[in-house]
């Protein structure tokens, strides 16, 4: 036997499985996806030349094996059981209070993670080899595709590391990613087939071949969520456990986060929602499970379900319509989103014309173009996007867009972020990051200037009347300038400079929100405002003193102070402040005999229908002037409940709960009697 050839394989061998780590755990794959094919395709070549090289842990064998005769069922260690719904975030704040009582703990540590719409496997290495991987079954038993999991992407055939347990059991999901699934349906049209329907019962369709060289064809894809048998591994936490099967070369399920309570679940909920563009599968619905092993044992299972974990599922709906045209939007932060121009089509009740495709990666990803028909999928109270391209649909007429080098509003040459993915125009005089930044700035959001809406902006633009954010208070010396403005009477231009000149005095958060300081939304500057009350102080700290404030974090910190220090933002500031709008106040000390608790100090306080004198934003701020918290959703731990005009369920719940009702007028001679 030629040495050489065998350094071959062995090099092969090893440069293949790295490669698949990288792809698949680490998502920073080095070659492209023709050039490992090449280097999977050398392996094959050697290994049929010279078979008694070949080994049962070969990545070779990610191709397919013979055919089989059948599927053996077999029982489960430790049963795949289903796991309890719910529909509404009311019904997390249920679960959580449940654990809570039972365990007896105030707060307890949870990990959220997609719902991946995929099939349960089992998946078990014993001594760092694969010996098996079955199906979910009923749950108690289930099929032995072993044969077919040895083709799955992501599922490798031996553990790296050498730190593993002598058996080993993995549970996660198969699935199809999107792009392959969309490659699939192109490759069936040409064939003259009968297309998938879609990518879970493709999924389902290729575990149960007997051939597993078809198998393989599908493209399936496997990424770790859960453990089965544990006992004789010492982790002791799920995160912990996500941690190891990564080490071990095991992909687990994107973008997991630990959350210390049920309010930090909520808030992540809310992010990982508006993420799920980035995600190349389908979701439908994020999973919140206890962290602490131990916990869960002690919280044990019902006769259907474990109780340490609930779903959070919503519906999912899709259509298929055609992108007419694509377009840049600079936004105002510079950055360039392109937009999907689509035929309108309606998908559950809402007509969709416009999609976000958010960056250039994602539109590479998504290999979408001009005139292609795509998936649109609309899930819950996400914003309908793009899911994939139905690529079997091209005729050749489609085109593809070209992302510019420069900014389409003002020319300047665009620049990528350092380590991102967002592409932005870096002029702070650009036209368009002006008009957003405006629209932006007077929002209720940020300073509140009612009046001063998108149309009026563009005129203020077009004409030079504001140049800057400073020039909207300058706008009371240009009265008669502004009665020139289309739609703009006299009653129109007062109550618009009455409203600017109130918006001198809003609270340092709302500026802090509004000078649009990347990173820095309504939440991040509540919490500087609290905590240095001027801009002044503000300006003094450094990256270090701002980092430490909870929730900030090094990123956020750099990105105030570097702002503050800047020419622009320095400039900025001192225009502002020369306008007279409010810099923000150190706190008067109050003496504590005048002291008067406010009724809602330390109160939950949930706000729902249609309010008369307050916008939500606006009464939801002063639950929190006055010591409470402004909450979504309405549980056993809810102190009051303001309605306005149909209420609906909310109400209904409080009802029951015999939780106290507030109205408007109430609410309003709640919070005034301690002033």
């Amino acid at each position: 036997m030629n040495q050489h050839v065998a350094d071959e394989i062995e090099h092969l061998r090893r440069e293949i499985e790295r490669h698949n780590r990288l792809y698949y755990v680490e998502a920073a794959p080095e070659i492209t996806d023709r050039e490992f094919d090449q280097l999977m395709q050398r392996l094959i070549t050697l290994e049929q030349e010279f078979p008694e090289l070949q080994t049962p842990d070969s990545p070779s064998l990610k191709v397919g094996g013979m055919p089989i005769d059948g599927f053996a069922t077999v029982p489960h260690r430790v049963p795949m059981l289903s796991i309890d719904n719910v529909f509404e975030q009311a019904g997390i704040v249920e679960f959580d209070n449940r654990l809570r009582k039972l365990c007896g703990r105030t707060i307890i540590d949870y990990t959220l993670e997609y719902k991946i719409d995929g099939v349960a496997l089992a998946i078990i290495y014993e001594q760092g080899k694969l010996v098996q991987a079955i199906t979910r079954g009923d749950g108690q038993q289930g099929d032995d595709i072993t044969s077919n999991a040895r083709t799955i992407r992501g599922v490798p055939l031996g553990l790296e590391s050498s730190n593993w347990p002598e058996r080993l059991e993995v549970r996660g999901e198969a699935y199809i990613a999107n792009s392959d699934f969309s490659i699939l349906r192109a490759d069936q049209q040409r064939r003259g087939e009968a297309l998938f329907a879609n990518p879970r019962n493709s999924t389902a369709g290729a575990l149960k071949l007997l051939d597993p060289r078809l198998c393989a064809q599908r493209k399936v894809r496997f990424v770790a969520h859960g453990i089965g048998d544990y006992s004789r591994y010492a982790v002791d936490t799920h995160m912990n456990f996500i941690q190891r099967l990564r080490a071990f070369g095991i992909p687990t399920t994107p973008g997991i986060r630990l959350c210390s309570g049920i309010e930090h679940v909520l808030a992540e909920a809310e992010r990982m929602m508006a993420d799920i563009h980035t995600l190349d599968l389908e979701v439908d619905g994020l999973v919140v499970k206890v962290n602490d092993l131990a916990l869960r044992e002690e919280l044990g299972y019902t006769s259907k379900s474990p109780r340490w974990v609930v779903a959070y599922k919503w519906e999912r709906y899709e259509a298929v319509t055609q992108v007419r045209e694509i377009q840049i939007q600079v936004g105002k932060t510079g950055t360039l989103t392109p937009v999907a121009h689509l035929a309108p089509v309606e998908i559950a009740g809402t007509t969709v014309s416009r999609s976000s495709l958010h960056n250039r990666d994602e539109m590479e990803r998504l290999d979408i173009r001009i005139g292609d028909y795509v998936v649109v999928e609309k899930a819950g109270k996400i914003i309908p996007h793009v899911l994939r391209v139905e690529l079997e649909r091209r005729e050749g007429s489609e085109r593809v867009f070209h992302f510019p080098g420069h900014c389409p509003e003002c020319g300047t040459e665009v620049v990528q972020d350092e380590g991102g993915v967002y592409i932005r125009c870096p002029n702070p005089n650009c036209p368009a990051r002006l008009r957003e930044s405006l629209r932006f700035f007077a929002s209720r959001q940020a300073m509140d200037i009612e009046g001063l809406g998108s149309k009026l902006i563009e005129q203020l633009v077009e004409r030079n009347l504001v140049r800057g954010l400073a020039d909207i208070y300058r706008l009371a010396e240009r009265e008669d300038e502004l009665l020139n403005l289309e739609r703009l009477g006299e009653k129109s231009v007062h109550n618009l400079l009455q409203a600017i000149e109130r918006s001198k005095t809003q609270p340092l958060w709302r500026l802090l929100t509004g000078l649009n300081i990347r990173h820095v939304g309504v939440s991040n500057a509540r919490l500087l405002a609290n905590r240095f009350h001027t801009l002044a102080t503000l300006r003094q700290q450094s990256v270090d003193s701002l980092a430490e404030v909870p929730e900030i974090g090094t990123v956020i910190a750099r990105s105030v102070h570097d702002f503050l220090h800047s020419f622009y933002g320095q400039t900025l500031i001192e225009d502002l402040e020369h306008m007279g709008v409010s810099l923000g106040e150190e706190p008067a000390p109050t003496p504590a005999q005048e002291s008067v608790p406010s009724p809602l100090a330390g109160k939950t306080v949930v706000v729902t229908g249609t309010l008369e004198h307050h916008t939500r934003p606006e009464i939801e701020e002063l639950i929190r002037l006055h010591g409470g918290k402004p909450t979504g959703s309405v549980s056993k731990n809810t102190d009051f409940v303001v309605v306005g005009a149909n209420a609906g369920s909310k109400l209904e719940k409080a009802e029951k709960l015999g939780i106290t009702v507030l109205t408007e007028t109430d609410f309003h001679q709640m919070v005034t009697a301690t002033e």
